[in-house]
């Protein structure tokens, strides 16, 4: 197609790739000579914004679907770039680096599995953008598909972004016994999560709507539904490597060994959603198997007491914080807006 630059493979996954871990890794060897917490999490976020803006320029055939799936990555990957960047400037330091920051490989290891993620969860846009999707006429945007991805990258932008703020201002109470139950975290322990996830997939739903409508065909159709491989690799990763197995059973395990309102975060769990949105109200009278199955409240995120706990430490502290100096009045709520 005239104006379209062709750069080692026709689906830009090479480019796309050099592009991620020449990027990564100038980043990376800023952090580790300078022990600098501070451009982590920025370098991932920005770098989909530098895959989506070179893609698009390359395609020369910028149409209307090209442009919407582009533009949206971009405004997530600033907001969220711009948003760690701010919340690092105020806390000071990463504590997910105190036992790496110093060790090469480790550390190292870390910013592969950001190339990774970044790549990967480009997919949709960079195949959308690449040369042996673009020779195809494409479809006039605006299909029912279209209109859906809209619509769910909305939903999920609001709820990513105030559910950061929510939880942003609640942790600056610094009060570790109150319960981040206001908001968007009302409905569900994890909006954030959700609404990421919400975002990958409506990207995905944009990008692949030519393909399924027939408006594209050889291997481009093939490729272009290959590319949900990118919001499914961000589920799992959030569901079962770095979000909810690293909150959940530890949070709950902290509270109850810390005695820190324990009794209040138990009831809390018990009536909200671990990530589907859902009205505690019905969600708290829901039997135990629709929470672990239709619910995605697996097991694996549980915390029994009983199975889980470091001895009686819970109940210890609880006793100790309610002792001289530290008496509660009863009836207190120690719950706080997100």
């Amino acid at each position: 197609m005239a104006g379209t630059v062709y750069v080692l493979d026709d689906y830009y996954l090479a480019i796309t790739l050099l592009i991620t871990v020449a990027y990564q890794l100038i980043f990376f060897s800023v952090a580790f000579t300078f022990k600098f917490d501070k451009l982590t999490d920025f370098a991932g976020g920005t770098n989909f914004v530098v895959l989506a803006i070179i893609t698009l320029a390359f395609s020369g055939h910028h149409g209307a679907r090209q442009i919407v799936a582009s533009l949206f990555i971009m405004v997530w990957g600033i907001r969220l770039s711009g948003f760690l960047l701010f919340r690092i400037l105020k806390t000071g330091k990463d504590d997910r680096f105190d036992d790496k920051r110093d060790k090469f490989f480790p550390f190292l290891g870390f910013w592969v599995f950001q190339m990774i993620w970044v790549w990967t969860v480009s997919l949709p846009v960079t195949v959308l953008n690449s040369p042996n999707v673009q020779r195809y006429p494409q479809v006039p945007f605006g299909t029912g598909r279209d209109i859906a991805g809209i619509i769910l990258f909305a939903i999920g932008f609001i709820m990513e972004s105030v559910s950061d703020v929510q939880k942003f201002i609640f942790r600056q109470r610094n009060d570790k016994t109150a319960i981040c139950d206001k908001g968007f975290f009302y409905f569900s322990r994890h909006p954030n999560y959700f609404g990421e996830i919400i975002i990958q997939f409506a990207i995905y739903m944009i990008a692949v709507s030519a393909a399924a409508d027939g408006y594209v065909g050889g291997q481009a159709v093939k490729a272009l539904y290959a590319t949900i491989f990118g919001p499914f690799f961000l589920t799992i990763l959030l569901m079962f490597v770095s979000g909810l197995p690293l909150s959940e059973r530890p949070g709950a395990k902290k509270r109850y060994e810390k005695g820190m309102n324990w009794e209040g975060y138990k009831k809390y769990l018990e009536r909200t959603s671990i990530l589907i949105p859902f009205p505690p109200q019905i969600y708290g009278r829901l039997p135990v198997i629709l929470k672990r199955t239709l619910f995605l409240e697996f097991p694996m995120y549980v915390f029994d007491p009983a199975k889980h706990a470091d001895g009686a430490t819970g109940q210890r502290s609880a006793e100790e914080g309610q002792g001289a100096g530290g008496a509660r009045q009863s009836g207190e709520q120690l719950t706080g807006a997100h």
